[in-house]
């Protein structure tokens, strides 16, 4: 959420003070009475929706989404009417604590409700839905004679099938799951809009945008460029991988100047490209990559031994172990008796030591990742939970989401080894390099436009009639990906992204996908000393690295974000080129394998 042109944008400083004998003024007691009032009263709804939330999620019936919208209404109406009467204290003196928690607290929820009762009930209702109807996808082909298919399901064959004609069936099948979300969407954004407007807002991407501890040009602005660091090295992968696909698919698929059609990047949204890595591979993928899967499989590590891997690592860094109630109380595997939200997800329930994660585990690379991912989510809500509960989150949303991919970037070839799961750290540093850029690179434009996209719906710059047809100009524009088929309006392709109809907002990744290097780079040059190339280095048993995370975690969102940042890395400024250090190998490589080809779309 927080930055020199940034700090324009910053909380701004105490403005009067009465004098220490008087006490504080009037305006700063009434504030105060009212933030301990409200923050009380959030805790309690906030537990109560987290618990309905988890009951729906991993039992999806109609009394399970009715009684999960009534808690969510009940949340939103209480945090509406709280946030609509901290209006009042906008622009009067307050300390920065007063003045920041104020703000929080008008910026609170990410779908914000009408103070009309009925329209609010119609918008957590319509949340619930949306979400659900997401949760319970499938896809039955044809071709399996009345077997279907769960969204795990088809991962499996997007990531390795090589057949056109296949993968063209799972990309369009699934997508028939968010047709039906498209009108609830539009009353969605309507009522939505509603709300942020109640809260002083213009719109919901207003808010939104709101939350960086910048005005909202400032931040948009600042995502901008961040991009424009690393776009030139996403269109030279981007060319690269284009190169390999027209050797594999011919130049009527796959146009050797153009967008490359979607389906054939190995993820249901062509936002990272890992099942490609057997056709881009630098040097023999067989030879010289490392196989976690199959180090994995061969060990007999099942589900929940990859978790305890994960945990592993944090408790190395000088963190507590997970409580009991985290191995009795989350959910592992996908259950075959129900139907459940497979995305995964972590969780504080009780806002205290009710630690879970959700998750249909897999045992493959990307899971192994996924759930080092999940826990950070967890070690930094365990972290900060002392805190006063509108200072219970990150520093910004970004740093959530960096924290776990951090220790992900540890997991090299070295620390496996020292844990048991390879007999050697030797490898090809480029095959290692190219399967993290088919993960980390080619996620980043497609991380910026999903709210690019929904900022445009919010502020009416993209209306009911233009949705699919904007969503799939900004692919083009960012990604260079097309959809493989015609499409239009009588479709709703954003709908068929988890966190569209889950209303999360999505900035949050591509900001974690910049600052997780840059927390990365600052461990290992200013705290391990580490003179290699960065891919080398993990911070994996270093108690001091650990000290620096726990410090940056303890500060919740209780100051604005380059402070925290500062107490990890020493900088104020997100700084991409952390990324650039880290591929530049790779990069080079990628700009020689290029030479002669016509890159771009």
């Amino acid at each position: 959420m927080r930055n020199n042109t940034i700090a324009l944008g910053m909380l701004a400083a105490l403005l009067t003070s009465a004098p220490a004998s008087a006490g504080p003024p009037p305006a700063a007691r009434e504030a105060r009475a009212f933030l301990d009032d409200a923050e009380e009263g959030l805790l309690d709804r906030w537990i109560d929706s987290d618990r309905t939330e988890w009951v729906r999620m991993t039992y999806i019936t109609d009394d399970t989404q009715a009684i999960a919208a009534s808690a969510r209404e009940e949340l939103m109406d209480y945090v509406g009417r709280k946030a609509a009467e901290a209006v009042h204290f906008v622009g009067t003196p307050l300390t920065d604590t007063l003045k920041r928690k104020i703000h929080l607290l008008r910026t609170f929820l990410d779908m914000p409700a009408p103070p009309d009762p009925v329209k609010r009930e119609e918008l957590a209702r319509i949340g619930t839905e949306m979400d659900s109807l997401y949760g319970k996808g499938k896809h039955c082909p044809e071709r399996l004679q009345g077997k279907c298919l769960t969204l795990p399901d088809m991962y499996e064959v997007l990531a390795k099938s090589r057949d056109y004609d296949e993968l063209l069936d799972i990309w369009t099948g699934w997508r028939k799951v968010s047709v039906p979300m498209r009108p609830l969407f539009q009353r969605f954004v309507t009522l939505a809009n509603e709300g942020a407007r109640a809260l002083g807002f213009r719109d919901l991407a207003e808010l939104w945008k709101s939350r960086y501890d910048m005005p909202p040009d400032a931040f948009e602005a600042e995502t901008d460029r961040l991009w424009k660091q690393v776009e030139p090295l996403y269109r030279d992968l981007h060319c690269y991988v284009r190169s390999r696909l027209v050797e594999t698919y011919g130049k009527e698929r796959v146009p050797p100047d153009g967008p490359i059609p979607a389906h054939l990047l190995g993820n249901m949204w062509a936002q990272e490209w890992s099942g490609l890595f057997d056709l881009v591979a630098p040097e023999p993928a067989q030879a010289a990559a490392l196989d976690l899967e199959a180090a994995l499989k061969a060990r007999g590590v099942d589900e929940r031994e990859m978790v305890r891997i994960a945990e592993a690592f944090f408790v190395s860094l000088g963190l507590d172990p997970l409580p009991a109630s985290f191995w009795e109380r989350s959910m592992f595997t996908q259950p075959r008796d129900r139907e459940v939200v497979c995305h995964a997800s972590a969780w504080d329930v009780d806002q205290d030591e009710d630690l879970r994660i959700k998750m249909c585990i897999r045992i493959n690379a990307e899971d192994f990742t996924t759930i080092h991912h999940e826990l950070g989510h967890n070690y930094y809500q365990r972290a900060y939970r002392e805190l006063d509960p509108l200072f219970r989150n990150s520093a910004n949303d970004g740093f959530h989401e960096a924290l776990g991919d951090l220790i992900a970037l540890s997991v090299t070839r070295s620390y496996l080894q020292e844990i048991g799961l390879v007999r050697e750290a030797s490898g090809s540093a480029l095959n290692a390099l190219m399967q993290r850029a088919l993960e980390k690179i080619a996620f980043l434009p497609f991380g910026l436009l999903v709210d690019r996209w929904r900022w445009g719906v919010f502020e009416g710059r993209i209306g009911p009639d233009d949705y699919n047809r904007a969503w799939w100009d900004l692919r083009t524009r960012y990604q260079g990906v097309a959809a493989p088929v015609p499409r239009s309006e009588a479709d709703f392709d954003p709908g068929a992204k988890y966190h569209v109809p889950a209303n999360v907002p999505y900035t949050r990744y591509f900001l974690a996908a910049i600052l997780q290097f840059q927390f990365h780079r600052a461990l290992c040059r200013k705290v391990l000393h580490f003179k290699g190339p960065l891919h080398e280095c993990s911070i994996y048993g270093n108690k001091e690295a650990g000290a620096r995370i726990r410090t940056m975690m303890e500060m919740g969102m209780s100051r604005p974000w380059p402070e925290a940042l500062a107490a990890l890395t020493g900088e104020t400024r997100m700084d991409a080129s952390a990324i650039l250090e880290y591929f530049a190998p790779l990069h080079d490589w990628l700009k020689k394998q290029n030479r002669g080809r016509k890159c771009g779309w």
